[in-house]
């Protein structure tokens, strides 16, 4: 009985961690995507359009897979409202906003991270293996940067940019090892956002990049 309540307190404790991390998550993303709608010039509708997407759309995908339905993101109005709030910044205070791009970057890293954490720790208490977890971590990551990108007719930045489903799988994997080894779930998602983050800034920073193909620019006239 005892061991049963323990359980209980410790899946409870990790599920407010997650919200809280879902919810930075969205506001953060959700940011960034009305920032990249106000840039293509959308109207207001589609700025706000554009932020539920990047905010949300990981957590949808997650929350699908792993049989968590409705997503949590549809039937909890503090999503609805985090996501409008932050479109609604990017609409009214885009100047302000655009006079620090690079730190508007940060804080896409920072969602990057706090989506790739919380989405491995919602998948592991929903019994998913650590491999699954993981990747269905990284997957809550960059599920909203994907949609934003082609909602705007973009090359989606996972494809392209340096380090970002790369930190995010990283991260997710810490968090999958430290619950495996019984570590605190406020630790382990300290320990993966941190990593997930680190990697992200250091690509922006240094300008690290994946190997590309290497081609010939006369191949494409063949």
């Amino acid at each position: 009985m005892i061991e049963n309540t323990t359980a209980a307190a410790v899946k409870e404790y990790a599920g407010t961690i997650i919200l809280i991390l879902d919810l930075l998550g969205t506001f953060v993303f959700a940011l960034s995507g009305g920032v990249a709608a106000v840039r293509q010039r959308l109207d207001i509708f589609g700025v706000l359009v554009i932020a539920f997407a990047a905010g949300n759309t990981g957590g949808i995908i997650r929350d699908i897979l792993i049989g968590s339905t409705p997503p949590a993101a549809i039937v909890d109005w503090r999503y609805i409202l985090v996501s409008i709030l932050a479109g609604l910044s990017a609409f009214f205070w885009y100047s302000k906003i655009n006079k620090i791009n690079h730190r508007v970057r940060i804080l896409d890293a920072a969602g990057l991270a706090l989506f790739a954490v919380a989405g491995a720790q919602k998948a592991l208490i929903f019994g998913l293996n650590p491999v699954s977890a993981a990747v269905l971590g990284m997957t809550t990551g960059i599920g909203g940067g994907m949609l934003r990108d082609i909602l705007l007719n973009r090359i989606p930045v996972v494809l392209s940019s340096e380090f970002y489903a790369v930190a995010a799988l990283a991260g997710a994997t810490v968090v999958v090892v430290c619950t495996l080894l019984g570590v605190d779930p406020s630790y382990g998602a300290f320990l993966g956002a941190a990593l997930c983050f680190g990697l992200r800034f250091a690509a922006i920073r240094y300008e690290w990049h994946l190997p590309k193909a290497i081609r010939n620019d006369a191949d494409d006239t063949q």
